[in-house]
């Protein structure tokens, strides 16, 4: 599925879900010092493919090690954040 194209409800509706990662490192230059990365994106739970991704490549890439990482998520869609319209009104 192409991601770059649908819209959030649209994401919502296949599952998708705002998804947070507070990612601590340690920094390469100051290996006693962590330092707090924030990743957002919209991904699957709880697999999270898009954020695996993500710290594949931060393994491969980045130099800073990582710590820990937390995830935190928005909830399913609820039926109040999505209403059909009656009608249109336009103000000039």
């Amino acid at each position: 599925m192409k991601r770059s194209h649908c819209t959030e409800l649209e994401l919502k509706l296949k599952g998708y879900l705002l998804s947070t990662a507070e990612i601590l490192y340690w920094l390469p230059d100051h290996p006693n010092l962590l330092q707090t990365f924030i990743w957002q994106h919209y991904d699957l739970s709880p697999q999270y493919p898009e954020l695996r991704k993500f710290l594949r490549f931060w393994e491969e890439n980045i130099e800073g090690k990582l710590h820990s990482v937390r995830v935190a998520r928005t909830q399913l869609i609820k039926p109040s954040e999505f209403s059909a319209m009656d009608m249109e009104l336009r103000v000039h």
